[in-house]
């Protein structure tokens, strides 16, 4: 009798644990979690996301250790040509044939937006690390992607608000024209308006862009106090390039980036972009925390982070974080438990995920240093003041967001 008690007994927790580990497995689709970065990797973006971006999402997989809860996380790339079609035909293929868990990176708005509204209904997720229109998480919200690391509402807010304060009322828009430059020329055009300023004139170029001659000519004939860059990469570099060919600064004219990277001022030099005001999400020096990662990061690249790259990394963690804690790489459970509490890590401060999809985080306005105050090749800003998170991004009121119950 007892030894058929001890049988039984020994089964039943035989069978139990059985039921328990082969639960974990079921729960991982593929038994694995499967990432695909998409970027730019060779184009007007690359210095931004591109490779870069690649390997901080690889220094995110093995920090975390290879993998999760027993199975391994494998990772896919592709270039996704800033192509909104090349972006959705890969993204497409990754669902049909590899059963992608997430897609990562993303850097043209256009690409973003075609993409999540092919995730839309999946169970798949997406974190938009290098996209900068605010309707990504606006009126192109969706159950299935978050937007991590900065939008345009933040540049304006930031910058163009900073601008106007110290005495630039007028302003001249150079745009890229596509859904980015024209959510950012829209903020910037808002922000202006409400603290007392003027947009005296718009012009918006092709992306991308090689010769800017023209379109300053344009801006310089408008007579305005700021002309206002509502691009990114090497739009904005080619534009501050021709700007200081053609004098616009030592005529009396200011140019405020509205949206500029490390890489960016780094490949211009301290010369042409001292003094430029600019927001950011992050920065390589901002502390001990940001220096610490972003000395890894040297190590592997030879170059420091941008906001983006940072940002890749601390958006895989903080998604591999909640497929361990959510025992599942199921999209809805995992953003669930992506949105429970705070996030607090050497990128983002004071961060939580909201129901629009927007993680919303400290923002920073920052003034590029003159070549005598850097101490060093990437020592280039110097950080003026904190956006806190809550004043920084568009306020749930003003959501066109159908998750949002305004």
């Amino acid at each position: 009798m007892n030894f058929n008690k001890k049988t039984l007994a020994s089964s039943i927790a035989l069978a139990a644990a059985t039921l328990m580990a082969s639960g974990v497995q079921a729960q991982m689709s593929d038994d694995e979690v499967r990432i695909g970065y998409l970027a730019d990797m060779s184009g007007t973006y690359r210095d931004l996301a591109g490779p870069g971006g690649l390997e901080a999402l690889m220094m995110a997989v093995e920090d975390f250790g290879g993998e999760v809860n027993g199975v391994p996380i494998e990772v896919f790339s592709a270039d996704d040509r800033n192509s909104a079609d090349v972006g959705a035909n890969t993204v497409r293929g990754w669902l049909d044939q590899e059963n992608v868990d997430l897609v990562a990176g993303m850097v043209a708005s256009s690409v973003s937006i075609a993409v999540t509204k092919l995730l839309d209904g999946s169970d798949s997720l997406a974190i938009i690390s290098g996209s900068a229109a605010s309707s990504i998480t606006n009126e192109h919200c969706t159950p299935n992607h978050i937007h991590w690391v900065y939008d345009t509402y933040p540049l304006a807010n930031g910058t163009a608000k900073a601008v106007v304060e110290q005495g630039g009322e007028t302003w001249f828009m150079l745009t890229a024209d596509y859904a980015f430059g024209h959510a950012l020329e829209g903020d910037v055009t808002k922000v202006v308006e409400d603290n007392g300023g003027e947009i005296v004139g718009t012009i918006r170029h092709p992306f991308p862009t090689n010769d800017f001659s023209s379109y300053i000519l344009q801006a310089q004939g408008s007579g305005a106090d700021i002309i206002g860059l509502a691009n990114a990469g090497s739009d904005t570099v080619n534009a501050i390039t021709t700007a200081s060919q053609f004098g616009v600064v030592q005529a009396g004219q200011q140019l405020a980036g509205l949206l500029i990277f490390l890489n960016d001022v780094h490949s211009l030099g301290l010369e042409k972009t001292q003094g430029l005001l600019l927001t950011t999400g992050w920065y390589w020096n901002m502390d001990d925390q940001a220096r610490e990662w972003a000395e890894r990061y040297y190590e592997r690249t030879e170059r420091m982070p941008t906001m983006v790259q940072a940002g890749v990394y601390s958006s895989t963690m903080h998604y591999l974080k909640a497929v361990d804690a959510a025992d599942t790489d199921s999209a809805e459970a995992v953003r669930e438990q992506m949105a429970d509490g705070p996030i607090n890590d050497f990128f983002a401060r004071n961060g939580r995920i909201r129901e629009d999809g927007r993680m919303v985080h400290d923002m920073y306005l920052a003034e590029v240093k003159s070549p005598e105050e850097s101490t060093g090749e990437w020592d280039l800003y110097e950080i003026l003041a904190t956006i806190p998170a809550e004043e920084a991004y568009r306020p749930l009121s003003e959501s066109q967001c159908d998750l949002v119950n305004n």
